[in-house]
This record gives structure tokens, C-alpha cells and sequence, in this order.
């Protein structure tokens, strides 16, 4: 399984930055991070400056490394349909929110609240809940 660190993480996004500002072409990961990236302008200052932001902890402020995350983990998620499902909750909260940035920042909060909750009780995290809660977020 995939499990990249903190600072691998971290090195993506500033490495898919970088390339994208010098004009490389990107593939695989760092083109799905670059997608993210340019979706989250207020962000670009941060990744212009690796050298202060790699190593910096979040703790009482939101963490646009794990924001940024979570959106590659939900597009991801949608377009294997895992869990099964998603694909159609997803599009009935798209419909609901109309803008599809909203839509996924709606969808982010649902996965975020899954893994605090399973990481809080040291249990697998709970696809039913986190489907169950897309569902919540469709409702008019």
C-alpha cells in the first residue's frame, strides 16, 4: 500500500508547482496535484516557498497540505467508485450544490469527518457513514 510521509507529500505539490511555473509537462500524480493546485489559488504563495512550508505543523490553523490531499483522495475515490456508491451520491450532491468545487469541498468535509473519527477510535474507517453523510450534504 501507499504511504507517502508528510514531507513526500508535501515535495508533490511543491514538485507539480514547480514544474508547472518552468513549464514542464506533468504526469500521473503530480498532474492530479497540479489539477488541485490550480483550483486553490490562495495556496500558490505557499508552494512558491518550499523551503519555509515543508516542515511547518498545522495545529491551530487549517492545513492547505491536507486540504489539497483529501481532494486527490476524493477524485480518486470517484473515479474507481470506492467506496461503491460514491459515484452516485457525488452526483447527487453536484446537482444539489450546482458548482463542483463546492460540491467536492461539501464531499471533503465527509471524508475528512470518516478519518478523524476512525484515527479518534482506532477503528477502520466507515464507508457507511461516510456515504451516509454524502447523502446528508444532497439532501435540499
Amino acid at each position: 500500500m501507499f504511504n507517502p510521509s508528510r514531507e513526500e507529500v508535501r515535495d508533490m505539490f511543491f514538485r507539480a508547482w514547480r514544474g508547472y511555473r518552468d513549464g514542464v509537462p506533468l504526469t500521473g500524480i503530480d498532474a492530479a496535484a497540479l489539477d488541485v493546485i490550480l483550483q486553490h489559488p490562495e495556496y500558490h504563495s505557499l508552494l512558491e516557498n518550499p523551503g519555509r512550508f515543508r516542515d511547518k505543523d498545522y495545529v491551530d490553523e487549517g492545513n492547505p497540505f491536507l486540504h489539497m490531499s483529501l481532494h486527490l483522495a476524493l477524485e480518486e475515490q470517484l473515479s474507481i467508485d470506492q467506496p461503491p456508491g460514491i459515484r452516485g451520491r457525488w452526483q447527487a450532491l453536484l446537482a444539489r450544490r450546482g458548482e463542483r468545487h463546492d460540491a467536492l469541498h461539501q464531499a471533503i468535509e465527509c471524508l475528512a469527518e470518516m478519518l478523524w473519527r476512525s484515527q479518534r477510535d482506532g477503528s477502520p474507517p466507515d464507508a457507511a457513514a461516510y456515504l451516509s453523510c454524502l447523502e446528508r450534504q444532497a439532501r435540499p
